[in-house]
């Protein structure tokens, strides 16, 4: 028998005397570029063993981003510059109001099993949402959590947070995009994450009536991680290291493909 992804185990522990994972907010806006230079290199180090494991929280200034899988006519209208990256998926938005999580985890130390990771990650943000007494569920043929909107009509659904992963050496990369309070209006420029079907929306907290403050988001961001992936300690000196970042290079639109 097949088990589908809502039978996959949650959680992803890592082993007895790991440390903390830290952890790391940035209160302004990140460069798209700079973000992935940063955790491209920190990944890394994971991996050899010489830097901790990370969950960095930013936001970004708008644009689109190309998984692996996305499709040049899901490119509705360039608004914003477009960056091809290494994640799985389709066409994503990123913009300010959004919670993107980079998270940067040795499966090697907790599980080597992609699927229960993303199931993992799915069910952090659905446990995140529920706080705000919002429903958030996975479906067993679209990755990322929905939320049921009948007062829209018969079986529609809106996202409410986008998943696309990476990972190399068993350490992950990339991670999710909660809509907190984003403008609705700039995911109009694609297809999000190739799901053209009219019943399926796109939605925010903000959206759903619930004006949240993005610091409330990760105040309960961080309780559920801990549940689900073990505890972390506050890092300081991230947001002064990302900035002093020599590769910065300004945005540019790029064709959508995969690298």
């Amino acid at each position: 028998m097949v088990n589908t992804r809502s039978d996959l185990k949650i959680g992803l522990l890592p082993t007895a005397g790991s440390p903390p994972v830290e952890w790391s907010a940035a209160h302004d806006a990140v460069d798209y570029e700079t973000a992935v230079e940063f955790m491209s290199a920190r990944a890394a180090s994971i991996a050899q063993g010489q830097a901790r494991e990370l969950v960095w929280l930013v936001e970004h200034p708008p644009l689109f981003t190309a998984g692996t899988a996305a499709q040049p006519q899901e490119l509705i209208e360039a608004r914003f510059p477009v960056y091809t990256t290494g994640r799985g998926g389709q066409f994503t938005y990123h913009g300010p109001g959004q919670r993107v999580g980079y998270l940067m985890l040795d499966l090697k130390r907790r599980a080597p099993d992609v699927r229960r990771f993303v199931a993992s990650i799915e069910e952090w943000i659905i446990r995140t949402l529920a706080a705000f007494n919002v429903r958030g569920e996975r479906r067993d043929d679209r990755i990322g959590v929905w939320v049921q909107r009948p007062e829209k009509g018969q079986c529609a659904e809106d996202k409410i947070a986008a998943i696309g992963i990476r990972v190399q050496r068993w350490v992950t990369l990339h991670g999710f995009a909660l809509n907190v309070a984003p403008n609705l209006s700039h995911f109009s420029g694609i297809v999000p994450c190739g799901v053209s079907d009219r019943r399926y929306g796109i939605t925010s907290l903000a959206d759903l009536g619930l004006p949240v403050a993005m610091h409330e988001v990760d105040k309960v961001l961080r309780a559920e991680f801990e549940k689900l992936f073990g505890a972390v300690a506050e890092t300081q000196a991230l947001a002064s290291t990302v900035n002093s970042s020599p590769g910065r290079r300004s945005a540019k639109s790029v064709a959508p493909a995969s690298r």
